[in-house]
Parts: structure tokens; C-alpha cells; sequence
């Protein structure tokens, strides 16, 4: 069957350093490849979309691009670091909001900003000002001495983005940031993640193709571990059918390819 998008296209920013790369990618659980010979790269000031359908492999693509987990093949890198062998030094480079994110229910923002700011090495003047800086940057003080317990979602989601934040990483990748909250909560954490793409590189896994129009410029697709598309919003959709109508194509060829 024929790919009607092309599955890849040279980023517009090819005179940018990489500040995230996927090179060859895998990741097996005996007999089946939840992620197989995937690469693309994102480059330094990119808000990338990483799309696919639940259990394309985007939450597992995300964990070995972090570090979490080890590739069965491939290299992972992040700001030029093997994230297999140099994790260490990737991770300083880094923050990351999983699905999900673990948060201390009975602390505060602020002190759960402070936990982390001590097990980042911050200290004095420093970790005052990155607090300050977070908790401006993620719209948290209304609440920031309020239990975690007692905050909406949407607040616990920018409590995650604040914590990522706060050692002034220069890539920040985020697994389904959005998911589960009302439009008013979507609406402003898609604020947040404006202000914060204007100074850093970010990987942002969704499968809500609203969320792509309205942050994202470019898009990689991936489809049952593969990559199936990687190139802008705009050619995506260069039929005019809407991006719903693209998602569908590229995701049922990859199936009746394989």
C-alpha cells in the first residue's frame, strides 16, 4: 500500500544542534518489538509532537530516550549524551513529566520544589531564585502552600512541570501532559508549555490532534513500535482533510503493511 505522506522529511532547522536523537531505536520483550528501528531527531527550540495511537509505543520510545530504560538496540541521546552510558550527565540536561508523575500528596509545592531543589545540588541564593522562577513560569501562586492532595489536576500537572523545570534543564519531554483535564485546565497548560518552548527543546508525546494545531509546528508519528511519519503540521494535512483523516491513513497503512 502507498504511504500518501511522505514517512519522513528534512527538519527546517538542519543547522540546529540535536538536542534529542533517536538512532535506530528498539526495545523487544521477547518476541514482540515495542519499539523497532525507530530514529528521528529534535533540534534545539523545536516543540515537536510525538503522536500515535495507545500502545503505538510512545510511553516506551519516552522512557528509553529518558534513560529509564535500556534499548534493546539503538542509542538514545540527549544533548549529545548516550543516555544508556552517560545518564548521569543526559539527566542534568533534562527534565521529564511522565503520565502521571509521582507528587508527594501531603507536601506543598513549595515544599515539594524544595525536596527536589536539595536533591538537585541547589543551594542558597540559587534555589531560591529557581523556586521563585518555576513557580512564576508555571502560574502556581495561588496555591503553592496548599497540600498537593487538595490541588485540581490541572495544578498537579504544572506542580510536574515545575519540578522538571526547576534545574534549568535545556530539553524537557512530556508523555500525554494534558491527559484527563477539563478544556479550562488544557487551556492553560497549553499557556504554560508556550511560554516554555519560547527557551527550551521539547518532546511532547499526545494522541489529541487538537493539542498538535495548537502548540506544534512539527509531528513524529509512530505506529505498532514504527515510525510512520516525521515532518510539520502543515504537509501532514496537505490534502485539506483534517488532521483526524491523517492520522487514520498513516496508521491503518502501517498496519497493512506489516
Amino acid at each position: 500500500m502507498t504511504d500518501p505522506q511522505p514517512r519522513s522529511e528534512k527538519p527546517s532547522r538542519t543547522s540546529e544542534p540535536a538536542m534529542i536523537e533517536a538512532i535506530g531505536l528498539c526495545k523487544f520483550y521477547g518476541a514482540f518489538a515495542a519499539v523497532n528501528d525507530v530514529s528521528f531527531r529534535v533540534n534545539k527550540g523545536e516543540l515537536v509532537a510525538f503522536l500515535g495511537p495507545n500502545g503505538a509505543g510512545k510511553s516506551t520510545t519516552m522512557k528509553l530516550l529518558t534513560g529509564y530504560l535500556s534499548p534493546s538496540a539503538g542509542v538514545a541521546r540527549v544533548a549529545g549524551h548516550d543516555m544508556a552510558t552517560d545518564r548521569l550527565a543526559g539527566s542534568e540536561k533534562l527534565g521529564y513529566l511522565p503520565e502521571n508523575g509521582p507528587l508527594y500528596p501531603d507536601m506543598t509545592p513549595h515544599s515539594l520544589l524544595e525536596f527536589f531543589a536539595d536533591a538537585r545540588g541547589l543551594t542558597g541564593s540559587k534555589k531560591k531564585e529557581r523556586i521563585e522562577t518555576v513557580i512564576d513560569l508555571c502560574i502556581l501562586s495561588s496555591v503553592v502552600y496548599k497540600p498537593i492532595s487538595k490541588l485540581s489536576k490541572g495544578f498537579r500537572q504544572r506542580v510536574g512541570m515545575a519540578q522538571a523545570l526547576l534545574h534549568e534543564p535545556d530539553v524537557l519531554i512530556m508523555d500525554e501532559p494534558t491527559a484527563g483535564l477539563d478544556p479550562n485546565q488544557i487551556a492553560e497548560v497549553r499557556r504554560t508549555l508556550r511560554r516554555i518552548s519560547e527557551e527550551k527543546t521539547i518532546l511532547l508525546s499526545t494522541h489529541i490532534l487538537q493539542e498538535v494545531e495548537a502548540i506544534a509546528s512539527r509531528v513524529v508519528m509512530i505506529n505498532e513500535g514504527r515510525l510512520v511519519y516525521d515532518g510539520s503540521v502543515k504537509n501532514l494535512d496537505a490534502d485539506g482533510q483534517g488532521l483526524d483523516a491523517a492520522f487514520h491513513r498513516l496508521t491503518r497503512a502501517s498496519v497493512a503493511e506489516t
